[in-house]
């Protein structure tokens, strides 16, 4: 396990850290110093699932995201109001 990536360096440097990671192959997610998780390019799950699934090649990551539905209940100003409470402290 070679390519790997923390919640921490995640959490500061985003989605380009994925993006960068797997140019290198399958990115090893740690927590806590455990493996958490494996991100996997499209073409490698779609390898993986022997085309199983539904493709979306043509998107990166973050426009995949960026295109799912919203499921969430709080508005952008009751999620500010949390974050610069948590923030407080």
């Amino acid at each position: 396990m070679n390519n790997i990536l923390t919640v921490a360096m995640l959490k500061r440097r985003g989605m380009a850290a994925i993006e960068e990671g797997l140019q290198r192959g399958p990115v090893h997610i740690m927590k806590r110093n455990k493996p958490a998780a494996v991100v996997l390019s499209e073409e490698e799950y779609q390898r993986l699932t022997s085309g199983r699934s539904v493709s979306v090649s043509g998107l990166t990551a973050m426009q995949w995201l960026l295109a799912q539905p919203s499921t969430g209940t709080l508005s952008k100003a009751d999620i500010d109001t949390q974050l610069n409470g948590e923030r407080a402290w």
